[in-house]
């Protein structure tokens, strides 16, 4: 099967993770994809395939002959799509793009104003959606990616080195990991193929962390209000107003970082708000962090203590430390880039991987590109010829020159 169909049959599968779900994988759309995955990996040729009791799904190709005393590589992909919107019956279409606005079925367009690479993609096919749902190409490109090139591997009988292989859930919640073994896996370093435009290379990320702020009200009825209610539908819109206004995503870029609100509820007794907090410098992170703790104080202050509680919890760190010791890691998949006729393009991740927490785990862990665009949104697409190019990016890493 080709890269494209493969992605094509992926997406079919509603996989968006759940952050309120306790189990693991925290959907169970997840685990029908990982025993889908398990199943096709065995088919193809990689007897040991299986997906686990969590969801993950583990594989290890064994080095073609001639090739077993080279160090084998790894290479992560999840399985999750992002629960911002929705992944419920996605309705994929394949389209040329001529240039201008490129029109979704609901008559929605991506214009360049908006989106200036679409340039480069003219006379291009580019898989998009309906313009109702999310593609998931975060992060099924870089599955069907992966599994396409074990199968070409194998079929092929291309000389390579051991590959190891993962598939995770819970990606886009920051549960990855959780269960993650490295025992199992099978590799001491890998990737991650879960980036953006072709070309990129990712190994410095956001610090992360999430703060969940309850604000606790006091409900009188309006007739009699006076001096009595505290109306947490207000308290929350003060608590967010006090953040600071050019800190958002919106008004962010490269290395700068923010704050994010994601979510409130809220009725004049009780409210949460959702917030990220994001920082690629440690110390400003930090900062940050400390930042909510005295704005929920000081709130308290003013309207007694206990009206707003505020619990934080870090999600993952900069993995630069812990790359920047093995700088061939970089080396390699910038060759890889080149061979497979992309640029490469070394630029921050304004996000998270799994391999963020890996390389925290003692698995170096850089993030490559898929070659997919303007995730977690009904404007997310990806060029076809892009998905072909990361699969010989990929056959690069594999390849004995590769990983030297």
């Amino acid at each position: 099967m080709n890269v494209r169909d493969r992605f094509l049959k992926y997406v079919s599968f509603s996989t968006a993770s759940d952050e309120d779900s306790a189990s693991s994988p925290s959907t169970p759309g997840q685990r029908v994809l990982s025993e889908y995955l398990a199943e096709e990996l065995r088919q193809i040729g990689i007897a040991d395939a299986a997906a686990d009791e969590y969801g993950y799904v583990y594989g290890l190709l064994p080095a073609s002959p001639g090739c077993e005393g080279l160090e084998p590589i790894g290479l992560i992909a999840h399985v999750d799509t992002s629960p911002a919107v929705s992944g419920e019956g996605i309705r994929p279409s394949v389209v040329r793009y001529t240039g201008g606005a490129l029109r979704l079925a609901n008559g929605d367009a991506l214009t360049p104003q908006t989106y200036p690479s679409l340039a480069s993609y003219v006379g291009q096919d580019m898989i998009v959606t309906d313009g109702t749902t999310l593609l998931g190409a975060d992060d099924k490109a870089g599955v069907a990616e992966i599994v396409t090139l074990c199968e070409r591997l194998i079929t092929e009988g291309t000389p390579h080195r051991a590959l190891a292989v993962c598939f995770t859930p819970d990606e886009e919640i920051g549960r990855g990991t959780e269960h993650f073994r490295a025992e199992r896996f099978g590799a001491r370093r890998a990737y991650t193929v879960d980036g953006g435009e072709v070309g990129e290379i990712e190994y410095e990320n956001f610090n992360a962390a999430s703060a969940k702020v309850v604000i606790h009200g006091r409900n009188i009825h309006p007739g009699s209000a006076k001096n009595k209610m505290k109306n947490a539908v207000l308290l929350a819109a003060e608590f967010i107003g006090m953040l600071p206004p050019a800190e958002t995503p919106a008004h962010t870029e490269q290395y700068e970082g923010f704050y994010h609100v994601g979510d409130l509820t809220a009725n004049e007794s009780l409210a949460q708000i959702k917030i990220i907090v994001r920082d690629h410098d440690r110390a400003r992170f930090e900062e940050r962090k400390e930042f909510l703790v005295r704005l929920t104080a000081y709130l308290n202050g003013v309207y007694g203590e206990g009206t707003f509680e505020t619990t934080l919890r870090d999600s993952y760190y900069n993995m630069k430390e812990k790359i920047l010791p093995y700088p061939e890691l970089i080396r390699d998949a910038e060759d890889a880039m080149r061979a497979a006729g992309a640029e490469p393009k070394i630029v921050p991740i304004r996000g998270g991987t799994d391999g963020a927490v890996l390389s925290y785990k003692g698995l170096p862990c850089p993030n490559l590109s898929t070659g997919g665009m303007n995730f977690h949104g009904t404007h997310e697409c990806i060029p076809v010829p892009a998905l072909e190019q990361m699969v010989r990016a990929l056959a690069y890493l594999a390849a004995p020159h590769g990983g030297r």
